[in-house]
């Protein structure tokens, strides 16, 4: 089958396997697992490949790396090699959060919830590999679909690049259904989308004492709260307004009774950027507060974790000019959506670093029906209708980089 034309075979597929897809995303919803848990999530995978015939492999305990071979005469050389080999990901693990939907497939793990999209994510790439499958004639080459554990925890994308998903591949691709795109529509604009992702921890000693006799000792409560207002001086103080970033604090613990001037404390946090120069002065600024503050308290304060998680997703420039294409060839040009992009993370990352790739957001944004609260909410929802628009363009886009 000729690549060209091809957009309408694939919206008829994508409106037959529809309820599917809405079925299967209502399942994996029902049934969410923690990062590096998502053993039944697996197997369930694993039995929808099964029916179709499809072959994969397990490198990790969880997750697994399905290969479907195209059938175009072009698309292996004599020796087997593939003409080009596209990987599309697709992230499985939940998060923990009690889900306060009231959907009637709302979650029956108590505590764990699909609240960032990712069984619409699973149940998209399962729709574009059946399309895809019935498609292999068009595929001038290899897709390998890499169902991805551990993306909450930033060390899935990791853990799979080291088991050799990106080998032999010549691009990745990727979709993310979210909650500031509208309904209907597909944002895939080049450059920065997703920021660079670091953890830190702050820990606090001070000297405990009396409660009522506060003058004895030094308050590492104040400290670490002193610690948490200063630290917002480095967005608004310290870095330029035109470079975006977020220094947020999410634990402070500290102290052993009501009665007692806590001896010490530690706080947690993150830190997002776009900017490669800011993110790399961010761990000095932040030890210069922390030092600092505590010492005019009369504590003191040491920097004792600075982790990467991930670094920014980045789309490639050419490789979102084909994204906006297949977009276009499937859903016309009212299908194009716009955003500018946000700083939270992502380790699709990962994948980009080894090969030029595309993250698409797949807008899911609906007031009509509720589906307007964000990413890691408690009431998360979306709109179900845009699920076989995203297998469409996933489809869509890896036909045409195979054809290239």
């Amino acid at each position: 089958m000729a690549t060209e034309g091809i957009a309408a075979t694939i919206q008829q597929l994508a409106a037959a396997y529809e309820p599917y897809i809405i079925e299967r995303r209502r399942h994996f919803h029902k049934h969410p697992e923690l990062s590096l848990q998502e053993f039944q999530t697996t197997e369930d995978i694993a039995r929808e490949l099964d029916a179709l015939g499809i072959p994969y492999e397990r490198p990790l305990e969880t997750g697994l790396i399905a290969t479907l071979r195209g059938t175009a005469p072009d698309a292996y050389d004599a020796n087997g090699t593939p003409r080009r080999r596209i990987l599309l990901r697709a992230d499985i693990d939940a998060l923990p959060v009690t889900e306060r939907t009231g959907e009637e497939f709302a979650s029956v793990n108590e505590g764990v919830m699909h609240a960032c999209g990712h069984d619409c994510h699973i149940a998209m790439m399962l729709g574009t590999l059946r399309i895809l499958h019935d498609l292999t004639d068009a595929l001038h080459g290899e897709v390998r679909i890499v169902f991805q554990p551990s993306e909450e925890n930033g060390s899935g994308a990791k853990m799979m690049v080291a088991a050799g998903a990106c080998e032999g591949v010549d691009g990745a691709f990727a979709m993310h259904i979210w909650s500031e795109v509208d309904a209907g529509t597909i944002s895939c604009e080049p450059g920065p989308r997703m920021a660079n992702t670091d953890w830190f921890r702050i820990d606090i000693e001070g000297t405990s004492c009396h409660g009522a006799m506060p003058q004895r000792g030094a308050d590492a409560i104040i400290a670490a709260a002193e610690i948490v207002n200063n630290l917002q001086t480095i967005v608004s103080r310290d870095l330029s307004p035109y470079e975006p970033a977020v220094v947020t604090v999410g634990e402070l613990h500290g102290g052993t009774a009501r009665n007692v001037i806590a001896g010490s404390a530690y706080l947690t946090g993150t830190v997002r950027t776009y900017s490669d120069s800011v993110h790399d002065i961010m761990p000095t600024l932040i030890e210069r507060i922390c030092t600092h503050t505590a010492m005019a308290l009369g504590a003191e304060a040491k920097l004792t974790d600075y982790t990467i998680a991930n670094y920014k997703v980045e789309n490639d420039e050419e490789a979102s000019a084909r994204c906006r294409r297949a977009i276009e060839e499937v859903l016309g040009t009212e299908g194009i959506g716009s955003y500018r992009g946000t700083l939270s993370g992502e380790d699709f990352s990962e994948y980009l670093h080894e090969v030029p790739g595309v993250l698409a957001f797949v807008g899911c944004r609906n007031p009509a029906i509720g589906a307007t609260w964000a990413q890691h909410s408690c009431y998360y929802k979306v709109d179900e209708s845009v699920l076989a628009r995203g297998s469409m363009v996933a489809a869509q886009y890896a036909i045409d980089f195979l054809a290239e």
